[in-house]
């Protein structure tokens, strides 16, 4: 029977537990971007709860995004040196933490949000630079390893989407040539890092003509064989998925578990579950190791530990969404009151 406090390998990696906490928005950092004590605090109540693996809240990778100014950024001076900080206080509690990266718009000069077919080939070769270095960034700050946001309908997800790419170049058409700009991406960031690389996909999309899950299963192989080495399934925008919520999560775990069949690396299933029953009732029913979490630990970020105790526990996050809606890392039902120091 497996149980989500197992101690299990993911990779090269070992973790005290199946549940990996995976973040959103960073709204809480200081005017210049540096991390704020309340940032810290957070990570070391999380770190500390049993979590298994820590994957960051959004850095952005350009200032100018469309979501910059809700995100963490790496464009500040001090970044490596608080970082830095951030990683060494994760590993004292033997927890690997990576850092999830990524972009919604591309903007250069005047011309803002380009398409998928407006970029030229300088603007990929930018796009990878700006990865790479992104990526040695977090090597150097002690980061255990990458997550390449290609899901949630950020830039590189429409990018590698048949239905947004519409390129007649070596980057458009078949699925390799729409995964070409991500899979040289790897390869330079495996022969100049020691991070490990995770890879975040929607398990489909409803847009006609766009992913499907066979596609989703076809890509996760590309990843594999060029160098990825986790990956992690989120939820696509689809009515089918939102009718029902245990529906949603039993569709999830399926179409998790076809991707699993077809790799050999570790693969998470996005979360939107919130009893441990559920998780454990996925773990042993499905082919699911590794299940993460976002919501639940912006409530509460120390519940697995009450969960340890009482073995049947539940999320305080009900699911208001505010968190989401107003891009921030604080809880709008249970947030802490700041003290009014004078």
């Amino acid at each position: 029977m497996k149980d989500l406090f197992d101690n299990v390998d993911f990779g090269e990696f070992k973790l005290n537990s199946r549940i990996v906490r995976t973040g959103l928005w960073e709204s809480e950092r200081e005017q210049q971007g540096n991390l704020t004590p309340e940032i810290y605090n957070r990570y070391e109540n999380i770190a500390a709860s049993g979590v298994g693996l820590i994957i960051t809240e959004l850095y952005s990778l350009y200032p100018r995004d469309v979501f910059s100014k809700y995100s963490q950024t790496m464009n500040y001076t001090r970044f490596v040196r608080e970082a830095k900080d951030l990683t060494d206080m994760v590993h004292v509690y033997d927890v690997p933490i990576f850092a999830q990266v990524g972009f919604v718009q591309f903007n250069k000069k005047a011309q803002q949000n380009m398409s998928v077919e407006d970029i030229s080939i300088d603007d990929i070769r930018k796009i990878q630079t700006d990865y790479i270095i992104a990526a040695q960034k977090l090597d150097y700050a002690g980061f255990d390893g990458i997550q390449i946001a290609l899901g949630n309908y950020y830039f590189l997800s429409r990018f590698i989407n048949p239905y947004f790419n519409k390129r007649t170049d070596k980057y458009g058409g078949n699925t390799l040539n729409r995964l070409r700009i991500v899979l040289e991406m790897i390869k330079v960031i495996k022969q100049n890092t020691g991070l490990h690389i995770n890879c975040r996909l929607n398990a489909f999309d409803i847009q006609k003509g766009g992913m499907t899950l066979d596609e989703t299963i076809e890509i996760a192989k590309l990843l594999e064989k060029h160098g990825a080495d986790s990956l992690q399934i989120t939820r696509p925008r689809s009515p089918q998925y939102f009718s029902s919520e245990n529906y949603e999560k039993k569709l999830l775990a399926m179409d998790s578990s076809r991707i699993i069949d077809n790799v050999d690396i570790p693969v998470i299933m996005g979360g939107g579950v919130k009893t441990q029953r559920q998780i454990n009732n996925i773990l042993n029913k499905t082919k699911v190791d590794f299940i993460s979490m976002q919501r639940p630990f912006v409530a509460d970020p120390s519940f697995l530990v009450d969960w340890q105790i009482e073995g049947d526990g539940e999320v305080k996050c009900r699911t208001c969404n505010n968190c989401y809606w107003k891009k921030t890392a604080t809880c709008f039902i249970y947030r802490t009151p700041k003290l009014n120091v004078k």
